[in-house]
């Protein structure tokens, strides 16, 4: 019997795609590719050099790991990839101040990629 955690997360992520997500068009530059992704929201806080805390809201994408395949390659998101989904179309860049990248794992088993994006068309 494997791992059963990474058995688990590989199950969860079947699920979320399937039943809690949408057809989406990730692109970059010429490439792009569809995939099964599901909205979510992030908070990002920072404290400014006064001692005021700012809180900043992403519009995050959920999506499987083995899914984004930009020309013939597997790729991590970067700044400035475009998804293209029914609420509008996204950039993915990090959060605003945040010091974070635009995108982490949302599991331990690196299945789920969490980005980080901000809608610019509605």
């Amino acid at each position: 019997m494997g791992n059963l955690l990474a058995i688990g997360a590989a199950w969860l992520e079947a699920q979320r795609a399937a039943g809690l997500s949408e057809t989406v068009t990730y692109s970059r530059g010429g490439a792009s590719v569809q995939l099964a992704a599901s909205r979510g929201r992030s908070e990002h806080a920072r404290e400014t050099t006064d001692g005021l805390v700012t809180v900043a809201l992403s519009a995050d994408w959920l999506l499987g790991a083995a899914d984004l395949v930009l020309g013939d390659e597997l790729a991590e998101p970067a700044p400035g990839d475009r998804i293209a989904a029914s609420a509008g179309t996204f950039e993915v860049l990090p959060p605003s101040g945040s010091g974070t990248d635009c995108w982490r794992w949302e599991d331990g088993h690196g299945r789920t990629m969490r980005v980080h994006t901000k809608r610019i068309e509605k």
